[in-house]
Formats: structure tokens, sequence, C-alpha cells
């Protein structure tokens, strides 16, 4: 296998976490000589275990690494050391994780890494507690007028807190790049549980606080009508998990109901545009300090199999806020997260589609060919053709304005008879991704797994 490119970015993700379990050169040795890697992505924020922690509880651990769970004592924060004067407009204040001590991870590694002529990049996630201070002032708002788990874009506070951290992190250390996961939904997904990973709670949509209050004056969305619409929403989300047909059928439904609230649409656009400015404000950040250093954005898994997300992305306009994209193309967990989102529609907008026809249109619609049935999916996985295509896909869209990378799944937990990835699977979905023009590949989710 040839990259395409001298200078292809293959990577592995690590947490903070694995480099003090088994020391800085070794980590680093392992990974050049076992994965040929030559970047290397740290997590260096985020409250999230997936990234950050070791292996998942009930999960195997492998064969390296600290066999111990660290559940308990996972906390999450900055891994490298925050700098207060850069959080002066912002309420939120992340101290320095608290799991490591005082372990910065971005101190501790970039040296080693340099001698040997290996890339840091930073991997910040929009992944929270609610007990970090200024956190509870910055809450989405649900339909019901609830606080949520999340937080508002659309809040000042919360984009000071990402360019700060962003200038933080580039202004303190010699680093090649950073990479900014927000694998977030807007309202209208979230209400049918257009998702793989999600209970479908229609009332807990968001956000509807003051300050979308105020975006959607602007845009002449009407606050009253956009709730309505969604809580009519809801009540058909909630009748449809019951089997309550309406008279003309689920879809039909809720077409009506776009059709009868169109604002149902325009408070989506609200969030994904809100979201779109972070991924404006953090490359703006970089780019203002230093415009070598790499930016790059990790595409979420709902964008390879639901049609209405891809409806919403871009490649090509996000590509311009990028240096690179790593689009996740998980082909092992894919299987177990497909077959889960094509019944979470098929229990609400689509349930007068049997689940087997309901995959075979999405499969059309998708362009995936010669994928297994839905009750085999989760045992066997996607196929390494569905990594070709969407790298071919997410290539074709970005129109070389950005390098492209495959996100490749090594023994991301899934159920205990869902398929678990072999050495075969990876060089398999490996070579499917650099046939496919990728410009390099991501090891995922986190190496302590």
């Amino acid at each position: 296998m040839v990259n395409k490119t001298v200078d292809a970015m293959n990577g592995v993700q690590v947490g903070a976490v694995s480099f003090m379990d088994e020391g800085v050169e070794e980590t680093l040795d392992i990974f050049q000589r076992r994965a040929a890697a030559n970047v290397l992505f740290i997590t260096t924020f985020t409250h999230g275990r997936g990234l950050a922690g070791r292996q998942m509880p009930g999960i195997k651990f492998p064969d390296h690494g600290s066999q111990e769970s660290d559940e308990k004592d996972f906390y999450g924060g900055n891994y490298a050391t925050p700098h207060p004067e850069y959080y002066k407009n912002t309420v939120i204040k992340v101290p320095h994780a608290p799991d490591l001590g005082k372990f910065d991870v971005l101190d501790t590694v970039i040296g080693p890494a340099r001698k040997r002529n290996m890339k840091v990049v930073c991997c910040i996630e929009d992944q929270w507690h609610n007990d970090v201070p200024g956190v509870s002032e910055c809450l989405e708002t649900d339909l019901m007028g609830r606080k949520g788990n999340t937080l508002c874009l659309l809040n000042p506070n919360v984009r000071e807190f990402w360019k700060a951290l962003v200038n933080d992190t580039v202004r303190s250390y010699e680093i090649d790049g950073l990479m900014l996961f927000n694998e977030r939904n807007g309202p209208l997904l979230n209400a049918l549980g257009a998702s793989h990973f999600q209970a479908i709670e229609p009332t807990r949509v968001a956000c509807f606080c003051d300050y979308h209050h105020q975006e959607a004056a602007k845009q002449g969305i009407d606050v009253n009508r956009t709730k309505q619409g969604y809580v009519q929403l809801a009540k058909f989300v909630q009748a449809s998990l019951k089997g309550q047909r309406p008279s003309d059928g689920y879809y039909v439904e809720f077409e009506r109901l776009l059709l009868q609230y169109p604002e149902i649409i325009a408070w989506d656009r609200l969030f994904d545009r809100s979201k779109h400015q972070v991924l404006d404000d953090v490359y703006e950040a970089v780019k203002s300090y230093n415009k070598n250093i790499q930016v790059g954005f990790h595409i979420e898994h709902v964008n390879s199999f639901n049609p209405f997300f891809r409806a919403a992305r871009n490649y090509e306009e996000l590509a311009e806020k990028a240096d690179f994209l790593k689009i996740v193309a998980y082909n092992n967990c894919g299987g177990e997260r497909y077959a889960n989102f094509i019944r979470n529609i098929g229990s609400t907008l689509f349930r007068d589609v049997p689940l087997e026809r309901l995959m075979q249109l999405n499969n059309r619609l998708l362009n995936y060919a010669g994928e297994v049935s839905l009750d085999q999916l989760p045992t066997a996985g996607l196929s390494p053709d569905y990594v070709y295509r969407e790298m071919r896909r997410a290539i074709a869209g970005a129109k070389n304005k950005c390098k492209v990378l495959a996100g490749i799944d090594v023994n991301i937990p899934t159920a205990p008879g869902s398929r678990k990835a072999s050495p075969e699977d990876t060089y398999a979905a490996t070579e499917a991704a650099l046939k496919a023009g990728s410009d390099g590949i991501i090891l995922s989710r986190k190496y302590s797994e």
C-alpha cells in the first residue's frame, strides 16, 4: 500500500493516561514500530472517558497498559496546563484535570515526539461535567424549560471559552495542529431519535434559551410558532413509539408537520449555524497566531449513515474551514451503530416500512452495496467497501480544499455479541481507505482501548 502523498498524516488517538501508564518513550516506540504513526492525536481537553480514559467498564482490557479501570477516579478537564489570562472573557473556568495529578501531557510528550520526527495534534472535545465552574450558566434550555446537559453554542461564554482554550493551547505549546470533536445533533434529529446512540426523548430537544430567542428575532423566526411545532412533533414521536398510527401514515404525518410548521427546520438550522460558527472561531483563533498550525475537525459517525444529517453537512463548506477532516468510517462498530440507527428511525417517521426494507432503501440512498442484512449487521459489521465508499465521497466533496483522513476503528466497545476488530479487519479497512485516496489514517477511538 502506498500513500498518495509523501506527507501523509498517519496517527493514533491517545489519552494522557496511556503515557502515564506505559511511559512516553515506550508508547511512542509502539506507535512508530507497530502503527507506522507520524502524528500523535493527543486528547488534551475533555470530560468524557471515550477519548481520555482507560478501557471502558465491562470491556476486556488490551494486552498493554494498566488493567485497572479508572471509571471511579476519572474526571477530565485540561490535560495540559491552563493559563488563567486567556479565560478572562468567559465564566467557564476549567482547571487542570485532577485525574493524573500535575502531569502535563504536552509538556511531557512534545519533546520526545520531536526527536522522533512525530507531529503533535491536540484533540479537544465538547464533553462536560455540570459542576465545572461556570458551566451551569451556559447549559441549554429544553422545550419544557428544563436545563440540559450540553452547552448552548449561542451563549457568548461558550464561544469565548473555545476561543480561549484554543489560544491558550496554541500559544503555550509548540504544537503542530488541533482537532475539534463536537458530536452534536440539532433539535430535529434529536426529536426523531435519528442517530445510533441516543434514547428518543422529543421533549428534551434544545435549545430555547434567551440567546436563541434573540438570534431567532434577528432571523425573523417566530419563537412561539417554533415551540408549538416542536410540541406537536414531540406528540407525533411519542404516539409513534406506541404504535399509534396516524390515518395517513407516519411519514405523511411527519411531512405535514414540517409543512405546517416550517419553523421546525428554521430552528434546526439555527443550531447548525451556531455549530459552524464555533468551527470558524477555532480556525480563526489558530490561524491568527500561526498559519502553519493545522486545524482539523472530527466528522461524527451519524454523518455516515443518516441522509438527513448528510444533507446539512457540506464537505466543501467544511473543507474551507479546515486543513484536514477526519471522516469517521468505523466499519467494525459501524454494523451495530447502523442497525441501531435503522431501528430508531423505524420506530418513528418510517414506522410503516419493514425494517429490512428500510435499511435497503437507506443503502440505496447512501450508495452502500453488498452489506449484510439488518439482523446480521451487529455481528458482521460493515465491510471494507463501506470504508472505501465513504472516503471516496468525502474526498470528492472536499474538492481538494483540505486533506481528508480516514478514522479507522480498533476495539471501540460494542455489545457482547457484536463485532470486535481483528488485525485483519484493521488491515482491510486501512487498505480500503488508502485505495480510495485518503491523505492518511487515524486509528481510533483511543489507544487504551
